[in-house]
């Protein structure tokens, strides 16, 4: 039964093309095309790379269909032919023009894009991206408006997409890094900032903050992988510089403050400032121009605690919530107890200004307010936890001795090597690090 199911199907699909009239939209309709297709069906592949079959396919995934036309089919199997990572498809694709033209016709549609479309396009300029690297690179470079229309479709998920395979799947090293800093020498990562503000739709902010992130961590991944470039990786050099850091600060606080503009803008900062991601062994030195910037602007997140966005009253199990402790406060919370866990010599800088703001106080008194809220337990919890373990420098360093344990050794040692111990002690706690532990320490004590 098998057997003759099978025969019967191929059979079918041969018997289509030979036939001379046979069109692209009756092939469309055969369930097993995709499959002949990557089972690399010769005759199938021919009639599918020719000029107007590959016309057809790229207007299929690019083109709305005619209005009160809900056709979502062929669109989705001329996409999966197109990126089913078929050499003949990729070379025809790749190499002619006037093909990447009406791709790339995509991108000048007045927004909002249709998101199915844009999830097809954008599936199918990535393959091309991995699979016909130097072509397409070359085309797109020379396409003066390229990102800006990009970003200007950013509200759209996909436009991520498009920006995140530039940077991960460009291959080999060089040819990346080149790719890296034609990106820097558009600005992307000061445009991407620039879309951080309260005056943008929530959905455009959020894309671009999630672009930011993704950007960090892949630059800081790639370059634990590529540690035999010298040349650093631009776009995250300019990332955790203190201009761009103090740009996106001034955005999150310029004008009406929204919970939006806040959050996102603290998820970039929280990924600038994580020293060690799950599942990578080795830790990052975060760059102290980072904490530099962060540093003047404490006191508007501490604002933010006390008066954050107006929130309506939420019904809970437990009864109606007036007052919300509110997604904005809740992130305060971590950017505090993540910049109190950043080994830094900035760091007593942090740790100083925190203290005169008296924020571990407040964060405590939400903490006992909100006595239902594990979300922010777990942040006040981190956050004295952090200040609480010793520093790296103290977990080298041998206690300091009680006043037996004095007695006892100066009985063994000279006055000459206790005192020289002692004064190496007083020396290692007085620098910057433990002097943040310290002072936060008496602050919590008080």
């Amino acid at each position: 039964m098998f057997w003759k199911f099978d025969l019967n199907t191929a059979s079918h699909l041969e018997a289509l093309l030979d036939q001379e009239d046979v069109s692209l939209s009756q092939l469309l309709e055969e369930d097993d095309v995709l499959q002949e297709c990557k089972a690399q069906n010769r005759r199938l592949l021919l009639f599918l790379c020719k000029d107007q079959s590959m016309q057809e396919l790229v207007r299929l995934i690019t083109t709305e269909p005619p209005t009160g036309v809900e056709e979502t089919k062929h669109p989705n199997i001329a996409c999966e032919l197109l990126t089913c990572d078929v050499g003949l498809i990729n070379d025809k694709l790749g190499n002619e023009e006037p093909l990447l033209e009406s791709l790339y016709s995509f991108l000048e549609q007045p927004p909002p894009l249709n998101p199915l479309l844009a999830s097809f396009f954008s599936k199918t300029i990535g393959n091309l991206i991995a699979r016909k690297t130097e072509q397409v690179l070359n085309f797109l470079r020379r396409k003066e408006g390229f990102l800006s229309l990009v970003l200007k479709h950013i509200d759209t998920s996909a436009m991520m997409d498009v920006l995140l395979r530039l940077i991960s799947c460009v291959e080999p090293p060089p040819l990346r890094l080149d790719t890296l800093t034609w990106l820097n020498e558009e600005k992307l990562a000061q445009r991407l900032i620039e879309l951080i503000h309260p005056e943008r739709d929530e959905e455009r902010q959020s894309n671009a903050s999630q672009t930011l992130c993704d950007i960090i961590r892949l630059s800081r991944d790639q370059a634990n992988q590529l540690q035999e470039l010298s040349q650093p990786d631009p776009l995250l050099t300019v990332l955790e510089s203190q201009t761009s850091v103090e740009q996106l600060l001034q955005n999150m606080f310029s004008g009406e403050r929204t919970e939006s503009c806040i959050v996102n803008g603290i998820q970039v900062l929280l990924t600038l400032l994580e020293i060690r991601r799950p599942g990578f062994e080795r830790s990052y030195l975060v760059n102290s121009s980072i904490l530099l910037a962060i540093e003047p602007h404490l006191k508007h997140f501490h604002q933010l605690l006390l008066e954050p966005p107006k929130k309506s009253p939420v019904l809970t199990s437990l009864g109606m919530l007036e007052d919300p402790l509110g997604n904005t406060r809740l992130h305060v919370a971590r950017l505090v107890a993540s910049l109190l866990y950043t080994s830094s010599s900035s760091h007593a800088v942090v740790a100083q200004e925190l203290c005169r703001l008296n924020t571990m106080d407040l964060l405590l008194d939400l903490f006992f307010k909100y006595t239902w809220n594990n979300f922010l337990h777990l942040q006040v919890e981190l956050c004295v936890a952090a200040i609480l373990r010793p520093c790296a420098h103290e977990m080298r360093l041998q206690p300091i001795l009680s006043s037996q344990d004095k007695s006892q050794q100066s009985s063994e040692e000279g006055p000459q090597e206790l005192s020289g111990a002692l004064t190496t002690t007083r020396s290692t706690l007085d620098q910057p690090e433990n002097s943040a532990h310290n002072l936060l320490m008496s602050h919590v004590s008080l």
